[in-house]
């Protein structure tokens, strides 16, 4: 059964133009050109109940504008869409206690307080029993290591900290859809770890169906099993990660290293040499003839070490939004 639906989804937002300086301040009074964006063009898709979805696409495409058609912040111009059997741009009360929505440069936390003080107010705004909401406070902020930051100012913590204390807002009512725009934007590589951890253990626990948007493809990676891929408002691509990877990477990269030194050349009529130094190289190989290759450097060099690996994921989305 699909928790969410989308049929032929449009917007497009409408904005003037005004020359500069005074005098364009004063002609726009009696007459401004009008402009239009289409944001989003007609995109149709179905996920499921307990699904973990990338939505990618570069900056401007229609992703952050889609969470938000989804969340019920912005009303579409045109098409269908369906949360959990609900119209979002209704913003009914129970719709809104089964959602949240978490965007990465935004926060729902005030930021002079401490934590503690904001998650008491999403309790009462969401209605959660308190029982329930200590209960669940002390599991989440237990998963992410936060329990001491609690009762620190907001605006003393880093952002790795904040972040953290912004996915426990989000999830105290224990949303069964779940909108995440750039969640890790800015984070060291540890805290990004914890978070993935989280919302992996999250996912799988509640069943929770997530989309999950972001330019850093190690989130992804880490995450998601499907993806949607968006660009200039039309969805170019929705597949698996496994089905993108197999059907984009035509190529392997090979790492190998070396006994002696090896010059660049006497390496290139193996494959595209990536990088390369005297005692090793980056190699990349057609997937159709790999084992031939390898087998004639090996018997052509002195191989200390070598180990073979996809196309970085990020190679492969930039190449798609390239060929759109």
């Amino acid at each position: 059964m699909s928790t969410i639906k989308v049929g032929n989804l449009s917007k497009t937002f409408i904005y003037h133009k005004k020359a500069e300086g005074l005098r364009g301040s004063f002609n726009a009074l009696f007459k401004r050109e009008k402009l239009e964006k289409r944001a989003v063009r007609d995109i149709s898709f179905e996920i499921g109940a307990g699904e973990f979805v990338g939505f990618l696409g570069p900056n401007g495409a229609g992703k952050t504008t889609t969470l938000k058609m989804l969340s019920g912040v912005l009303a579409p111009t045109s098409g269908s869409m369906s949360v959990l059997g609900y119209n979002p741009t209704k913003r009914q009360d129970e719709f809104k206690k089964k959602i949240s929505i978490v965007m990465g440069q935004r926060s729902q936390l005030w930021f002079t307080l401490p934590a503690i003080e904001s998650l008491n107010l999403l309790q009462k705004i969401y209605e959660v029993p308190e029982c329930i909401y200590r209960k669940r406070l002390k599991e989440l902020s237990g998963l992410m290591n936060v329990e001491d930051l609690l009762h620190v100012q907001l605006r003393k913590l880093s952002l790795g900290q904040r972040m953290k204390l912004e996915l426990i807002g989000a999830l105290l009512h224990n949303p069964k859809v779940l909108f995440l725009d750039e969640p890790t934007i800015g984070l060291d590589i540890i805290a990004k770890k914890n978070i993935w951890q989280f919302l992996s253990k999250y996912n799988k626990k509640n069943k929770a169906t997530i989309i999950l948007t972001s330019h850093y493809m190690e989130d992804i990676k880490n995450l998601c099993k499907r993806l949607i891929v968006i660009n200039e408002g039309k969805i170019i691509l929705d597949d698996s990660l496994d089905g993108v990877i197999k059907r984009y990477s035509k190529n392997k990269i090979l790492n190998v290293s070396f006994y002696d030194k090896i010059e660049k050349e006497e390496l290139s009529r193996f494959g595209k040499i990536i990088k390369s130094s005297f005692y090793s190289a980056e190699i990349a190989l057609p997937e159709s003839n790999i084992r031939e290759k390898i087998s004639l450097l090996v018997s052509k060099f002195p191989v200390k070490n070598l180990n073979i690996q996809d196309v970085a994921l990020d190679e492969i989305i930039t190449d798609i939004f390239k060929k759109g």
